[in-house]
């Protein structure tokens, strides 16, 4: 299953049922699990760690060094984990010392032309639209959505279940649960489709709608209006979620 035109190195490690078309690259220290598919001209260079049951369709790259001038090659991973589908020509950089890891999760799509810079972190579930580009050290919560050409800022947070419209750029936070559009990129409620294909009950919604409308609404100070989601809303693992997400958003958050 390995086929005679691809080169792999000698110092790499290939596990079980992998498959490996012909003009395929796989540099020394490069390990991969199982059950991997690598399709014609898929490239991993050293400090790719690959786990189990992903797709790579042709001319992905893993593993290059970062697009940042203060890398001096410092030995860092780029690490994706299971049942993953990186599509035509997804880039996928390695860290640099300030984590020492770019890390992608387990059962992400990443639609072709899709860049992850140094550094990055993506959760697992998640869609990453075609030509979106991911800048360093950013991270991405379980199950968002990022549409095609979507340009997201360095150290930036995009909250689990989001959605950000295609073509959109953004340089502050994305709220979990939340869709952002528009130029510039704007709060343009709730998910709410999306919410409910997840199992979100009627409920639940509800009140994450009620504490965003606390929040972006109200009117006085950020950690009153905090407070005030505690006190008057029920509380539940995703209110919870929502006040940390915030509390924790050096950047700030769209609005």
């Amino acid at each position: 299953m390995i086929s005679p035109l691809a080169y792999i190195n000698p110092e790499a490690a290939i596990g079980e049922n992998c498959e490996i078309g012909p003009f395929c690259y796989i540099d020394k220290g490069v390990v991969i699990g199982d059950n991997n598919t690598l399709m014609n001209s898929v490239t991993m260079l050293y400090g790719a760690r690959i786990g189990d049951g992903n797709i790579f369709f042709p001319g992905a790259v893993i593993g290059a060094i970062p697009q940042d001038l203060k890398f001096k090659g410092e030995d860092t991973t780029a690490e994706i984990g299971n049942n993953n589908k990186i599509r035509e020509n997804v880039t996928i950089n390695r860290g640099t010392a300030a984590k020492g890891r770019t890390i992608v999760g387990n059962d992400n799509l990443l639609m072709e032309g899709a860049h992850v810079a140094h550094d990055a972190f993506v959760g697992n579930g998640v869609i990453i639209g075609n030509s979106t580009k991911l800048a360093g050290e950013i991270v991405i919560d379980d199950n968002a959505i990022l549409s095609a050409g979507v340009l997201m800022h360095q150290f930036c947070r995009v909250g689990s279940y989001a959605m950000v419209g295609g073509g959109t750029r953004f340089s502050q936070n994305v709220l979990p649960y939340s869709l952002v559009a528009r130029d510039p990129a704007a709060f343009c409620g709730l998910n709410t489709i999306g919410l409910r294909r997840r199992g979100f009950d009627r409920d639940l919604i509800n009140n994450i709608h009620l504490a965003y409308q606390t929040i972006l609404q109200g009117t006085g100070k950020l950690n009153d209006l905090l407070n005030r989601v505690e006190q008057e809303i029920p509380m539940s693992p995703e209110i919870e979620y929502i006040l940390d997400f915030i509390r924790n958003s050096e950047r700030g958050f769209i609005r």
